[in-house]
């Protein structure tokens, strides 16, 4: 079996090689390359110690040096060289307490988490399967190296990325495996913010979201993400509905491109649900108020697991008005653009198909054709530029300065007062006009 390498890691292995040290490349580049995807980086381990590696290339940068990875650069491009290692005792789920280099490529290859991602590759041996990593490739499993129960006692988040990995490549965990990650959930309390979020969002945005279910039954999302469990157990009895809050969620992410506002959108967009929940006489069940509540959420928990605040402000935009009727008229749509921003309304559009197409086929067809004429109507308000933003709005707060207005809070009402008015009469957004009427905007703007 052969693999193909960049020039520069062939480079990197024939050098340490020439000098007498064994050296592979490792881990997801060799997993990647067998299931023909491109490798985003490439990782090398060898025999040699750090200070050897050093000594062989111009120019190295000491990475992690203390756990034996040196950065060696070639013109501006880093590749990681590892020495193989032994880790010692874990005392946290997070870190080993020392770390033990060896001349063995068999035991630094047993440390590691799933067997695909142990494997090693050079041109001179093949492929070095030691723990099956081929055999589970073609199994299409996600099983631990050795005892799962020791692989995730060692790193906690191990457990995540097992369910990460099956989502991103479509596979199932194996049976012990997945035991091992129920009994041992809890212990994901130990893991920082943001590395929940970084494998999180790898789940999210992979091709199979919807495993986000398996991390529901083992217990994962009881402690990374426990206001989507309350989902899971709250039914929807409603002719809108098919599936349970949880199980819609996670058929509405399925509904939508794999970007992670979106996705991530989605997964919070009814999370209010659970507790806005009223059933009426008939027995059908209502969530007044689930969109604000479920903003409140999302705001939340993006904040505990330290997402950036683009992504924290732009997602929860979207959930918030993700039920948000808008008439099919431009002057509905105009005070869409104008409440939500025209740079969002088609990431609106994607979570409004999104979600009811994760519902029942209750009314499906009119909801269709609701969205594609919203659609229509949001490209006519573009086509004629019609206002919807003050940037938009043809008089500035310098014109207003220049007809004799002081700037201040009275100012920002007045131009408030235009844009409103030019909301509902696109005709008035001329300088002339909105100047001729500045009275009446200021008589506006004082009464409020």
């Amino acid at each position: 079996m052969r693999i193909e390498m960049p020039e520069k890691v062939k480079y990197i292995l024939s050098v340490i090689q020439a000098a007498g040290f064994e050296s592979y490349a490792v881990g997801g580049c060799v997993r990647d390359s067998l299931l023909g995807r491109e490798p985003n980086d490439w990782d090398i381990t060898t025999s040699a110690k750090p200070e050897q590696v050093k000594e062989l290339f111009r120019r190295t940068i000491d990475t992690g040096i203390q756990h034996g990875t040196v950065t060696v650069m070639l013109e501006r491009e880093g590749f990681e060289v590892t020495t193989y290692r032994i880790d010692g005792e874990y005392e946290d789920s997070r870190h080993p307490k020392e770390v033990i280099f060896t001349a063995s490529l068999e035991e630094d290859l047993k440390r590691r988490d799933f067997t695909i991602n142990a494997m090693a590759y050079n041109e001179e041996e093949g492929l070095i399967d030691i723990f099956g990593g081929m055999d589970d490739i073609q199994k299409k499993i996600i099983r631990c190296v050795g005892n799962a129960k020791e692989r995730f006692s060692e790193d906690a988040l191990r457990m995540l990325r097992a369910v990460r990995f099956a989502a991103q490549l479509g596979y199932t965990i194996e049976d012990n495996t997945k035991t091992a990650i129920t009994e041992l959930a809890p212990t994901l309390q130990k893991i920082s913010a943001e590395r929940i979020q970084v494998e999180l969002v790898k789940l999210v945005i992979s091709d199979h979201p919807d495993m986000l279910r398996v991390a529901y039954e083992t217990g994962i999302t009881a402690v990374i993400l426990p206001e989507f469990d309350r989902c899971m157990e709250t039914k929807q009895h409603n002719p809108h509905h098919c599936y349970s809050v949880g199980e819609h969620t996670l058929h509405s992410m399925l509904e939508t491109k794999p970007d992670k506002i979106l996705r991530l959108a989605m997964l919070f967009h009814d999370m209010g649900k659970p507790l806005t929940i009223s059933t009426d006489a008939e027995g059908i069940d209502h969530f007044k108020g689930h969109a604000k509540k479920s903003e409140e959420i999302c705001h939340t928990v993006l904040r505990r697991l330290k997402f950036d605040n683009d992504t924290l402000y732009t997602v929860s935009k979207l959930v918030f008005y993700h039920d948000y009727f808008i008439q099919e008229t431009e002057k509905s749509m105009r005070r869409a653009m104008y409440k939500i921003g025209t740079e969002l309304m088609e990431s609106l559009f994607a979570v409004k198909r999104a979600d009811f197409m994760a519902q029942s086929d209750f009314q499906r067809q009119e909801k269709e054709q609701n969205l594609e004429m919203l659609r229509d109507i949001f490209h006519q308000v573009l086509d004629k530029n019609q206002c919807v933003s003050l940037k938009e709005l043809a008089v500035t707060g310098k014109d207003l300065m220049a007809a004799g207005m002081q700037p201040g809070k009275t100012l920002g009402s007045v131009l408030q007062e235009m844009l409103q008015d030019v909301l509902e009469i696109p005709e008035h957004n001329k300088k002339e006009y909105l100047l001729q009427n500045l009275s009446k905007y200021i008589e506006r703007a004082d009464l409020k």
